[in-house]
């Protein structure tokens, strides 16, 4: 049989990924520690179908829900090292070990960083019956009638609840937290006028936008995002240097061989920089796409441990 250099180049390229990550005969799963309908529940969903194709493997999405994430992260934890499980989360991830007495996972050991796919602004925005068009009028309302003011985040210790506590401390307020398993349940109550307001990642909020029924009233970028071109920033509206960005990022068990880990970072790279994906994930969820592999994650990640456990600390906040 002759084989042509063509042949021998697709085989070579095939090899590459199938000792790491091809194993047809078993299962990927993508464990994602809040319920369907939020920002990392569709980021799962659609690597789940890229992935498929690329791998020639069956790629499922777990919804794994509780615990401020931590028990989702626990079931990936406990999982064999060997490619079939991986966490795609949030940025409360980082919080874990300083928001819950006993975690029953160590974060920062017994999970590898492997790819860390973006960012993208926190922003506030109100049901568009309630009359706050800015967040000064919100810290009015609250001086009037100290805790009527509610506000739902997709949980406790997630970079949205961490940051409303640290603005509310700044303006000299109490904003009461109503803390959701995800995006969606949070959602659904503000828009069903449950809640006054919720803070969330731009893709949550941005997704809502021509309903009507919810009006953004400051956002956490130190630039306006053009999708939100009328709407403040935190730093605009009188906290100098205030900045607070959701994250997204992909964890496999400690002790996952390197081969693996690299696959699968290569894998979803190549995934996230097609044009039209990318294009997909800028538009619907406002992301800023880092795409960067699990040596940098890993600083990033540990300075968000650092920075965010420390918010939790200084005001007590548990789950």
């Amino acid at each position: 049989m002759k084989i042509s250099r063509r042949n021998l180049l697709a085989a070579t390229a095939a090899f590459a990924v199938t000792p790491a990550l091809a194993q047809p005969a078993k299962n990927m799963t993508l464990v994602v520690p809040f319920p369907p309908g939020g920002s990392t529940d569709a980021l799962a969903r659609l690597l789940q179908s890229h992935l498929q194709t690329k791998l020639g493997r069956t790629v499922l999405v777990e919804n794994k829900s509780g615990a401020a994430g931590s028990l989702g992260a626990i079931q990936v934890a406990k999982s064999a090292p060997d490619g079939a499980t991986f966490l795609v989360t949030f940025d409360s991830h980082a919080v874990i070990p300083s928001i819950l007495e006993k975690p029953g996972v160590d974060v920062e050991k017994d999970l590898v960083p492997v790819f860390l796919v973006g960012t993208a602004p926190y922003v506030v925005a109100a049901n568009a019956e309630r009359p706050y068009k800015t967040f000064a009028d919100v810290v009015a309302a609250c001086k009037a009638k100290p805790g009527a003011v509610k506000y739902a985040s997709v949980g406790i210790g997630t970079l949205g609840h961490l940051a409303m506590t640290v603005l509310g401390k700044k303006a000299g307020v109490e904003i009461t937290h109503v803390p959701y398993r995800g995006g969606g349940p949070a959602m659904n109550d503000v828009l069903g006028g449950h809640v006054d307001m919720i803070v969330g990642s731009a893709a949550l909020i941005t997704a809502q936008l021509g309903t009507n029924m919810l009006r953004p009233i400051l956002q956490m970028g130190r630039e306006r995002m053009p999708v939100l071109k009328d709407t403040q920033t935190a730093i605009e509206a009188g906290f100098p240097d205030f900045e607070t960005l959701a994250w997204w990022g992909i964890f496999a068990p400690k002790d996952t061989p390197a081969d693996i880990i690299a696959a699968m970072a290569k894998s979803v790279k190549e995934i996230l920089s097609e044009p039209a994906v990318a294009k997909q994930l800028q538009e619907t969820q406002q992301m800023t796409l880092l795409l960067a592999d699990g040596k940098e994650f890993s600083a990033f990640f540990a300075k968000q441990v650092g920075i965010w456990g420390q918010v939790v600390r200084e005001n007590n906040i548990k789950a």
